[in-house]
């Protein structure tokens, strides 16, 4: 995300001078880079949970009440501007990680015009997505297997219908707060950064670990 746009005569110089800024800041994502971080999944997956164990009487009550055998987990992570917004998804008992999230298709360019109109989008797993170190803020909830069903459906959906970009309309907070309403969650406002967008979200919702949906 970022500020609105500058609408007058200098907005072309402004990108142009964005655009010199960022290629200095911002890591080249090559499909190399991204198909090395997919492989590392499986190892990256587990690094999530900060928290230390707890006695094993809070752990059963945490397991029984809390968390499910699936999972949502909105995410975001440190970028060269504002930082950037998307979701793991997956099963509670299983390494592996499904990553979506809204981006703009190519690097630094195609990032500085999508301040100024609609680019072509990705919504997979993008660099720096994967790695733990980047991470700065998560809410994790969890879905019995009828709802995480519909929830990861809704999310395939979602990323076959969004085939652009733009910091303004249609941005990665915009993207991961429309899978958090289909879920039933209160949605914060979403021109915000990334990472306050995620704090807000867990604020609003009282920390619940546990979504159900309602019937169809």
């Amino acid at each position: 995300m970022t500020n609105k746009p500058d609408r007058s005569g200098s907005c072309i110089l402004a990108g142009l001078a964005l655009a010199a800024m960022i290629a200095c800041l911002m890591p080249s994502a090559s499909a190399h880079e991204a198909n090395k971080r997919n492989a590392d999944a499986n190892v990256l997956a587990t690094t999530d949970s900060t928290s230390r164990p707890a006695p094993q009487s809070a752990r059963r009550s945490v397991a029984r009440v809390e968390k499910g055998p699936y999972y949502v987990d909105f995410r975001a992570r440190t970028a060269a501007s504002w930082g950037h917004a998307f979701v793991w998804y997956g099963k509670t008992s299983e390494k592996a990680v499904e990553v979506a999230g809204l981006t703009p298709a190519g690097d630094t360019l195609a990032y500085v015009l999508g301040h100024i109109t609609f680019v072509p989008s990705e919504t997979g797993a993008s660099y720096g997505d994967l790695d733990p170190e980047y991470l700065t803020a998560s809410y994790r909830v969890y879905l019995n297997e009828a709802d995480a069903k519909r929830v990861f459906a809704y999310i395939k959906k979602l990323q076959a219908n969004s085939p652009v970009w733009n910091a303004e309309t249609a941005n990665c907070t915009g993207f991961i707060g429309d899978i958090a309403e289909f879920m039933g969650l209160e949605v914060p406002n979403r021109w915000q950064r990334p990472e306050n967008f995620v704090n807000r979200l867990k604020e609003m919702n009282g920390g619940r670990r546990m979504v159900r949906l309602s019937a169809e």
